[in-house]
């Protein structure tokens, strides 16, 4: 049994999403990977009590990146599911509040 605690994970705080928050009243949550798109919707609602319209769902796949100049470290980044939600209008969430 998952709780809302464990669907959310953390806010994503980006120039983009920055962006879709003041001007879309979009959010951007990285999620549990088998969090269902009610599921998301059901957490959003009653961790910040707001009105939740739509949510959009993507899977963010896993990258290499290379580290360091003379060891030419190759690491890997895990990939995650991302969600998209758009609020009703008037809605606001705090965290991404004052965040520039």
């Amino acid at each position: 049994m998952t709780t809302v605690y464990d669907i959310l994970r953390r806010p994503i705080i980006t120039e983009k999403s920055n962006y879709q928050s003041g001007v879309l009243n979009q959010y951007a949550f990285e999620v549990d990977r088998v969090a269902t798109k009610a599921q998301i919707k059901e957490a959003v609602e009653m961790l910040f009590n707001v009105t939740v319209n739509r949510v959009n769902v993507l899977n963010m796949p896993a990258k290499r990146s290379i580290k360091g100049r003379s060891r030419r470290l190759v690491v890997r980044r895990s990939g995650y599911k991302k969600a998209i939600v758009t609020l009703a209008s008037g809605d606001t969430i705090d965290v991404f509040e004052g965040v520039k």
